[in-house]
């Protein structure tokens, strides 16, 4: 019984002296603490905090390297994260981007921010017309039931009426654009002015001059290019459709001179004036002044007429395939772009000048600003152009 009571109190003092040594113990430092053996009790390791893990890293980039181990240079730990990293956007690189970003932005927007933008842009104005600047990348018409010009005219007209509830105004387009053209856009204000301006067009009383930026130099530096025009299917893995040339003269056999070919009846007569207002860099800034009406007809001239695309148009840069347009290294060191990130170049068509005729306070000739993009892309080419009298 004694033995018994013996061993209880000496098992209770241990215990006591145990819970003691506990409390009484000294703290350990956060490092001493991360490398503490199991708990006796519970056999859990405690805790790794992150300030414990942070010093360990640290502790690990001062230790002196192994003997036999070769440290990596600095040059070779700086490739390394290079490579990781990849480099900001830069140059013509960082504006096409940021030109795409802007199309698209004005594509998916609110349509009173569209009508806005093109109030802004209003260049002219009177009781039967309205030019403003076009934004690249807006499609006049969607079928899609997209973000149009023509779906923000009705916004537009109230706006520019003052936004008077009862307003009977409205805006019609009348001569076109594409959606990667920019530039000067005619509205007319009602039926009577549409039907005045169509008639103005049939009898040549309406001239437009475009600017455009070309890869190579035409030889000569001013001339009229008249090639019918035709639209043909082009075969291969992606069939598609584009217009293409259909010349009414072809070379001689002997290779002496020319002979004169039978018309397509489907093909189009297409007429397009130019003159190079400068070069540099293997590029033209070219001014066209198309006589006809002709889908792609600029493009198509410029591309197979005188084999010099126009910079950006990935449609008609190849004739018998769907691909983004190939530059020339030259070009390309200029623009400070990559092959790899040419899809994003957008087409260089500016829609520069229009003039109305047989207006009852005389001519109406506006000429539009260039935009940003366009001239940023003339000062890296360095493209510099004549006077505006030395123009078609």
């Amino acid at each position: 019984m004694n033995s018994c009571r013996r061993i209880a109190c000496s098992g209770w003092r241990s215990g006591l002296n145990t819970v003691f040594s506990r409390i009484t113990a000294p703290p350990l430092s956060r490092s001493q603490a991360t490398s503490a053996a199991p708990d006796p009790d519970t056999g859990e390791k405690p805790r790794l905090r992150a300030i414990d893990l942070a010093k360990e890293v640290q502790q690990e980039k001062t230790k002196p390297p192994v003997v036999g181990q070769r440290k990596k240079p600095q040059a070779e730990a700086s490739g390394a994260a290079e490579a990781e990293t990849p480099p900001p956007p830069f140059g013509q690189q960082k504006r096409v981007m940021e030109l795409k970003r802007f199309s698209l932005q004005l594509q998916q927007v609110h349509p009173n921010v569209l009508a806005k933008h093109l109030l802004r842009g209003v260049l002219y104005q009177d009781k039967d017309v309205v030019i403003t600047n076009k934004p690249y990348g807006v499609p006049v018409k969607d079928d899609c039931g997209g973000t149009s010009i023509s779906s923000v005219l009705p916004v537009l007209s109230k706006m520019m009426d003052g936004m008077k509830m009862k307003s009977d105004s409205q805006l019609i387009p009348c001569l076109r654009l594409e959606k990667e053209t920019t530039g000067v856009f005619l509205l007319a204000r009602s039926e009577e002015a549409v039907q005045h301006i169509h008639s103005l067009v049939t009898n040549n009383q309406v001239q437009r001059k475009y600017w455009v930026v070309i890869v190579g130099v035409p030889v000569p530096s001013e001339g009229v290019i008249d090639i019918p025009i035709i639209e043909r299917e082009v075969p291969g893995p992606r069939p598609h459709y584009k217009m293409a040339l259909s010349p009414l003269f072809r070379v001689s056999d002997t290779g002496e001179g020319v002979t004169k070919v039978r018309a397509n009846r489907q093909s189009q007569p297409a007429v397009t004036k130019y003159k190079v207002l400068g070069s540099g860099s293997g590029c033209s800034l070219v001014e066209l002044q198309p006589l006809t009406e002709v889908k792609h007809q600029m493009r198509v001239h410029m591309a197979l007429g005188l084999t010099c695309p126009i910079l950006g148009d990935h449609k008609y840069s190849h004739s018998s395939k769907l691909a983004p347009q190939k530059l020339p290294e030259r070009v390309l060191g200029k623009l400070g772009l990559e092959q790899s990130k040419i899809r994003h170049l957008p087409l260089h068509v500016l829609a520069r000048q229009l003039t109305l005729a047989g207006n009852t306070q005389g001519d109406i000739n506006v000429t539009c600003p260039l935009p940003k993009y366009f001239k940023q892309t003339l000062n890296r080419l360095r493209l510099t152009f004549s006077d505006e009298k030395d123009q078609l």
